[in-house]
């Protein structure tokens, strides 16, 4: 008969009243000196390669912010050192009629233009959402305008497309309207600002697209096989479920809309007597802000203007918050 060999196991030979250990022996834990070393270093790495945003924040955004709240209680011209007044900025300011009239116009854009954009925007996403034949290049072609439309030489052109006998002037013409063009008129000014901002739809129609993509396909299925026309799977299926995108982008259009400057003073005619369009017809609130502040040399008004319109722009994304209870619809509470 052959020998049957037998191998002990691997571990027969390890101690058993203390637990098994590696060859070169029991691991130490860290101590806590160590550990708060080593995080002291690593918080440190961390600070240092934050430091450059940190000075361009102290020095670009909060030391000035702080500095124009300081000028905003002060007579303050450039030029001389600021003198304390109180409160006789913001009492000058509410009794000023082209004060007031920036804010009617300023209000007037928001509630117009920012619907219309949004319309458009949407409008436009539901249509590129469907599949069809050189889907990339109509997106890609309906965006362009939000990459050059707040661009100073897009002003500039479409001042002269809606200046007196310009491409515009003479389309209305052809249907039988001779206002002018709309560029020169204080009524009419306004209208080319919001079909400028109503052009510039591409980035809330991107978003929109995105919404639209997380749709479930299965509830227009169901809708279609209980009747639903199409209108109605809009309303009842598209709306609440893109809700948060529509809120976001109803908040973002809101704020931009009430920093509008750039494209208001262009077309309007930029510096001198017409700095806001003609008879103050394109004076937006952050227009007459550089007036004040740049070509008035009163740097103390302006802050105080300022900082009212950072009031007013919170409290109005305070009340969209608050209402978005009512018509938002987040996938956790669906």
């Amino acid at each position: 008969m052959g020998t049957t060999v037998t191998h002990a196991p691997a571990t027969e030979g390890l101690s058993k009243d203390k637990g098994s250990e590696p060859r070169h022996g029991p691991v130490t834990p860290p101590r806590p000196a160590a550990l708060k070393r080593r995080g002291r270093r690593e918080s440190l790495a961390g600070f240092l390669f934050m430091s450059p945003w940190i000075a361009g924040f102290l020095l670009l955004t909060a030391g000035p912010m702080i500095a124009s709240l300081y000028f905003a209680f002060t007579d303050y011209n450039l030029f001389d050192p600021p003198k304390w007044i109180g409160l006789d900025n913001f009492s000058e300011m509410f009794a000023d009629e082209r004060w007031r009239h920036s804010v009617r116009v300023t209000l007037w854009y928001v509630v117009v233009g920012t619907p219309l954009k949004l319309i458009a925007a949407l409008g436009v996403a539901l249509l590129l959402a469907q599949k069809r034949r050189g889907q990339a290049f109509y997106r890609a072609a309906f965006y362009a305008p939000s990459l050059i439309g707040a661009s100073v030489s897009i002003a500039i052109v479409w001042k002269a497309i809606f200046s007196d006998d310009a491409i515009v002037d003479r389309t209305q013409k052809i249907f039988g309207v001779d206002v002018g063009g709309w560029s020169g008129d204080p009524d009419m000014i306004i209208y080319s600002l919001v079909a400028l901002t109503v052009w510039q739809f591409g980035a809330p129609m991107v978003i929109f697209l995105a919404g639209l993509k997380q749709v479930p396909r299965e509830l227009y299925e169901a809708a279609e096989v209980d009747g639903a026309g199409t209108w109605r799977r809009f309303w009842n299926i598209t709306l609440p479920m893109i809700s948060p995108v529509l809120f976001f982008n109803v908040l973002l259009e809101t704020i931009h809309s009430f920093q509008i400057f750039s494209s208001a003073y262009i077309v309007g005619g930029g510096a001198g007597g017409n700095a806001c369009g003609p008879a103050d017809g394109s004076m937006v609130y952050t227009c007459y802000l550089y007036v004040q502040g740049f070509e008035n040399s009163r740097m103390g008004l302006a802050s105080a203007m300022a900082w009212l319109l950072l009031v007013a722009v919170a409290l109005v994304t305070a009340v969209l918050f608050w209402s978005q209870k009512r018509w938002v619809h987040y996938e956790e509470s669906a």
